[in-house]
Order: C-alpha cells, then structure tokens, then sequence
C-alpha cells in the first residue's frame, strides 16, 4: 500500500471538498479546507518526501470562469515536482500533450471515454494513441445504486450505465498503466471507507489502483489494507492534518512504508 497524495483544485483554490456535493451550477461545492497556500506549496512539500504517482484533479469544466484560475495552479504543481504527479479533469487529446510537456507522469481520464453512459472504445483507443498506454490512468470513480456500483462521469455528477466490475477491470486494464477510483458517495467525509467497493477492488490482480474517499482514522486504513489484501494504494484529503483533520500525515507515511 503506498500513500498517493493529492492536490484538488476548485475555483482557483487548492481545497478539499465533500465530492457528493460538487456542481457545475454556480460553481458550488461543500468546502472541507481551502488553503491559504497554492499548489506549488504541496507539490515542492510532496517532492521533499519522495512521494510519486500523486494526482492533481482539476475540479472546475472548461466553461467556468474559474477554469483558468484552476488550470494555472495545476501547471504550478507540475512545474514545480515534473514528472511525479498525475492530473485529470477534462483530459481529452487535444490537451493530454500539454499537460504531459508541462511535467505530468500520466494524465487521468473519464469522461472523454465514458459517452453517452457507455464505454467509448474509439476514443478510448484515441487517448492510447495520444498519450501512450504508460501515461494513461482512467478514473473510475463510482457511486453505488441499488446493488451495483457504477462509473460517474462529469466531475462525479452523471452516472455511466457501466457497472464497475471484474470484467471491466480486465478490459480497460489493457488501455492504461493505472487506474483510480473515488468512492464518490464517502468523498470528503472522513467517514469510514466503502466496504465493498474495497473487496472487490482487491479481489483484482491487475494493474495497480489507488482507492481514495471515507478514510478518516488508522482504523479505515488498516480496513482499506486488509479488504484490499494490500494491493490498494490510498488517497487521504480532508482527514490529513495537511487539510485541516485529524491523521497526522508523518504517521499515514508510517503506515504505508510498514505494510508495503
């Protein structure tokens, strides 16, 4: 299990947010922390450790005055760690080169994959071709409805038709180096992680996935270990002393470095 830090970013801010609660209208989200420090600030912090395979995920769309604002913080985090932090959030070809030049291992996609509710194997294909399979990650973050879980798509707002499955897993595992999933319904609440979405992540031997959403104490982690049967990598926001909660940060690296 190795810590993969994060850096969100919503209206120009680098924040933690509750992920359930994020809209497009008004650019509105339910705020955990904003910091005072931009992201170069966590990305030089993050450098220091070691840390890689990080991610950025820009929280605004394209067509929100703010997008600018987001998209020059996530250029800073890039510059200043190159080559060691991923980002997503409105990843298409057409800019997957930019933010890869800009310094990015892998950049991180969904919905330019996820259309109409479906699996877009043409533009899946498309974004293989442009960035390569080892600079690929897709984000399969997924909210639970009635016994299933589905992919989300559109900032966690719209829901896919496709249920996150073994047969899933398998067949996207050959379009990317990684993939990451937030449990979309425990994002930013530091509430105790998704039970079965942690079995069934690590009932997969494949490529590797960092699970992120819910873990709020050592005991959420030590679960996350143990249903992942170690092969889970972990994202921790809003709980990290970092972001203004409760898991001293020192001691979630403990952890991980432990059980590795």
């Amino acid at each position: 299990m190795r810590f993969r830090p994060c850096i969100d970013i919503h209206n120009g801010k680098v924040k933690q947010i509750v992920g359930s609660s994020l809209t497009d209208q008004n650019n509105q989200a339910r705020e955990n922390f904003v910091s005072e420090r931009d992201s170069g600030f966590y990305a030089d912090f993050y450098r220091k450790d070691g840390l890689v395979g990080g991610h950025i995920i820009l929280l605004n769309p394209k067509t929100s005055p703010y997008y600018e604002a987001t998209r020059e913080q996530a250029l800073l985090a890039l510059r200043t760690d190159p080559g060691h932090l991923q980002i997503g959030g409105g990843i298409r070809p057409e800019n997957a080169a930019e933010f890869l030049q800009a310094g990015a291992s892998h950049v991180i996609v969904t919905s330019y994959v996820f259309q109409n509710g479906q699996i877009n194997y043409e533009n899946l294909e498309r974004m293989k071709a442009e960035t390569g399979r080892e600079h690929l990650v897709l984000d399969l973050s997924c909210r639970k409805k009635e016994e299933n879980y589905y992919i989300m798509t559109d900032r966690w707002q719209k829901f896919t038709q496709s249920v996150l499955n073994r047969k899933v897993l398998e067949e996207l595992a050959s379009y990317c180096d990684e993939f990451l999933v937030h449990a979309v319904d425990a994002e930013g609440k530091a509430a105790g992680i998704e039970k079965e979405l942690a079995l069934l992540l690590g009932g997969w031997d494949g490529c590797p996935i960092t699970y992120a959403g819910g873990v709020g104490s050592f005991s959420d982690l030590e679960e996350l270990y143990r249903l992942g049967r170690g092969r889970l990598d972990v994202t921790i926001g809003s709980a990290l002393d970092l972001f203004g909660g409760n898991m001293p940060y020192r001691k979630v690296l403990e952890f991980c470095e432990r059980v590795l």
